[in-house]
């Protein structure tokens, strides 16, 4: 009898357990829209850095960023509309990166600004592209995210490169616009592929 009710306990707390951890875990609507919302502040920023920028590299760099995260927001936005996930639109999107588009018009050095910018940036987007690759429930989109991993941590390293060619500070340490220098995990691996498919601009 006593055996009885120890397994039942025993039973009870680990059902307990899964349910706290899956009320904790990143849903998909949630990191569609956060995924969305990195990868179309990237465009429009990288935009700016072309306007703007005077380093060649800068302008390398931002080219590319606009290639690959609009790439990457359209492969999200037809995942998501396949699983009637709702993508938010660009006015939306565009509303909520109003402040950080602003912050870098109106610097002074804006090569630095936007590199300081890129490091920061990158480091958030990582973030959440690793809590969905460990905590999504849909499996077609926790692998996909695990696939982008690799595109952004290379991106991560050239934006990091691009702070010592521009003289720009450590990008956890500015105020960059982003807000936070978010997570350094995973960070430290620049390689791999980027998992990208190539669906074209928009």
């Amino acid at each position: 009898m006593k055996t009885a009710h120890m397994f039942k306990t025993g039973a009870l707390a680990v059902a307990m357990s899964f349910a706290a951890s899956s009320a904790w875990a990143m849903e998909a609507e949630e990191f569609v829209d956060s995924a969305a919302e990195k990868g179309f502040a990237e465009i429009e920023t990288s935009k700016l850095a072309l306007e703007r920028g005077q380093a060649e590299e800068v302008n390398q760099f931002a080219q590319k960023m606009i290639e690959d995260h609009r790439s990457t927001n359209e492969e999200l936005k037809e995942m998501a509309q396949k699983k009637n996930i709702e993508f938010p639109d660009d006015a939306t999107l565009m509303d909520r990166g109003k402040a950080m588009i602003l912050q870098l018009r109106e610097g002074e050095n804006f090569d630095q600004a936007y590199a300081n910018n890129q490091v920061v940036a990158h480091e958030q987007t990582i973030e959440i592209y690793e809590q969905a690759s460990q905590e999504l429930q849909d499996e077609e989109l926790k692998k996909w995210a695990s696939d982008q991993l690799g595109m952004l941590r290379d991106h991560y390293g050239e934006a990091k490169q691009l702070q010592t060619q521009t003289g720009a500070e450590d990008g956890g340490n500015n105020n960059s616009g982003n807000g936070g220098s978010g997570s350094n995990t995973g960070m430290n691996n620049t390689s791999g592929g980027s998992g990208q498919g190539n669906t074209g601009g928009n």
